[in-house]
């Protein structure tokens, strides 16, 4: 069996993975890129926007605000969601470093 203890690993490791995760489903993309077009908390709007199930973006929902990308608050009868903007650029710096890591080089495979 192949190694998977998150505890080999470093704290910054992990925490890259976990976001990756967050954002590892095309339903999730698709949320994030809906919110980031609109630039306004979204009430309702995403059944008929994804084409979707309620429960199924409702599933996607919860775990885009347990990675604490998106935040909800409740209006009346629903819940509106947007990019939580602390969270938002916590995923930028992480993802930026990471990318920005590699330098091509010539003569590399």
């Amino acid at each position: 069996m192949g190694l998977t203890k998150s505890e080999i690993f470093t704290e910054k490791q992990n925490k890259l993975a976990q976001m990756m995760k967050a954002l590892a489903h095309p339903a999730r993309i698709a949320i994030i890129q809906y919110l980031v077009k609109a630039q306004a908390c979204i009430c309702g709007d995403l059944v008929e926007e994804l084409g979707l199930a309620q429960a199924t973006i409702s599933q996607h929902l919860k775990e885009l605000k347990n990675a604490g990308l998106i935040t909800g608050t409740i209006e009346g009868t629903s819940v509106c969601y947007c990019i939580d903007p602390k969270t938002w650029n916590q995923y930028r710096a992480a993802f930026d470093s990471f990318f920005v890591a590699y330098v091509n080089k010539d003569g590399c495979c």
